[in-house]
This record gives structure tokens, sequence and C-alpha cells, in this order.
């Protein structure tokens, strides 16, 4: 599944281009500490490539190019994820590298980028927790509005949810709302309904655990 969906988004990427610059750099093929990320980590967490963009093209402080790995831009926000290699060229930065590597965050950063740099070690050795971070990354693009059919326990559900870097058990977010066990499950239970929460965790229903639905 993931090696066609990710032929899709790239051959869709390339079709919508008009920039030459960026065209070329997506039809060379994607670096392979960034499909693995996407293989390893963003797939499995996010099930889509949707708003995620390739090799996307900015403007640096000397108005010349530079791309960043991964752009998340839903609704106009900006997100960009680079991952870091760890190669003999990473040990060995020298000075002027990184002085440049630290001046293109801070740019990055002042141009309204939330920037989010995930280690190739980490992708290999630890996918869960980049797929949980991954999870954290993209809940603080989505809108922090609520449906007007939620009561505004269910609505604090959605928020709470939305800050977690993990999912969340029942008890956890009972203490958070301050209602009982059972009034919390039946909250967890409509929100599952309605499509918004997912089941996170397998056992028993009292040992489940939720998140968001994305």
């Amino acid at each position: 599944m993931f090696e066609q969906k990710y032929a899709e988004w790239i051959d869709s990427n390339v079709q919508e281009e008009t920039n030459h610059r960026r065209r070329e750099l997506l039809e060379k093929g994607l670096g392979h500490g960034t499909v693995e990320f996407l293989r390893a980590a963003w797939y499995p967490a996010v099930g889509n490539f949707n708003y995620l963009y390739p090799e996307w093209e900015v403007r640096d402080f000397n108005n010349g190019y530079r791309y960043l790995d991964l752009a998340y831009m839903p609704g106009g926000a900006k997100g960009g994820i680079e991952i870091q290699g760890y190669g003999p060229h990473a040990r060995d930065l020298d000075v002027r590298r990184f002085k440049d590597l630290c001046m293109r965050h801070s740019m990055l950063a002042l141009d309204g980028w939330v920037f989010l740099p995930v280690a190739y070690l980490s992708v290999k050795d630890e996918p869960k927790q980049c797929q949980q971070l991954i999870l954290s990354f993209v809940g603080k693009f989505l809108s922090t509005d609520v449906s007007a059919e939620l009561d505004w326990s269910e609505a604090e559900t959605m928020r709470f949810a939305r800050r977690l870097l993990r999912p969340f058990s029942p008890p956890e977010l009972a203490a958070h709302l301050r209602l009982s066990d059972r009034h919390t499950r039946r909250i967890l239970h409509r929100l599952v309904e309605l499509q918004v929460l997912r089941v996170a965790g397998e056992g028993s229903l009292r040992y489940r655990r939720y998140q968001l639905r994305l």
C-alpha cells in the first residue's frame, strides 16, 4: 500500500509543479532518509500524504533558494520537516556550515515556519516514537475550532487530544475534565462514533487508549 500511495503522491507533485528547479529535484527522487521517514513514521501515523510537499522551495536570507525535505501546509500553515543524517558530513560539520544551518532554521522560524528536525537514526531505531512526534506536529495545525454539535466536555476532549504527544487513557481524560470515569467513557465512545477520535491501543474497553483520527 505504501509503495503505491508514495508513487502516486510523487507523480502528482511532479505533474503539478511549474517551477523547473523543484520539478528537477522531484524527478531525481527523494533521499533515502526522507523515504524511510515516510515509510516507517509518517504514513503509519497519518495514513495519507495530504498537504505534504517534498523538496519544497523557500527563499533564504541571501535571496537564494533552499529546499525543505518536506513541507506540511494545511490551510496555508507552514510546517517544515527535515531528516537529519549522521554520517561523516554531520560528525565533521565545520563552523561555517554549522552557523549556516542555525541561521537557516532561525530565518524559517522568523518567516512563520514551525520546524521539525528528525534524526534518521530515530527513524530507524524508534519509529513508534517518531510516529507519536508526527501526530503531535500535525495536531498543531488542526483548527482549534470544534464542531458546534459537541458539548463543552467533548470540545475540551478534542483540545486535550490535540495537545498531547501520545495516545491517552480514559482515566487521564477523566482527571483533566474532572468528570467520573463512566461519564468520560461515554464522551470517548461518542467521539469515536463521530470518527474524530480512534482507539489507539488494544485490550479490553477499560484499558483502551485514544488519539485523534487524522
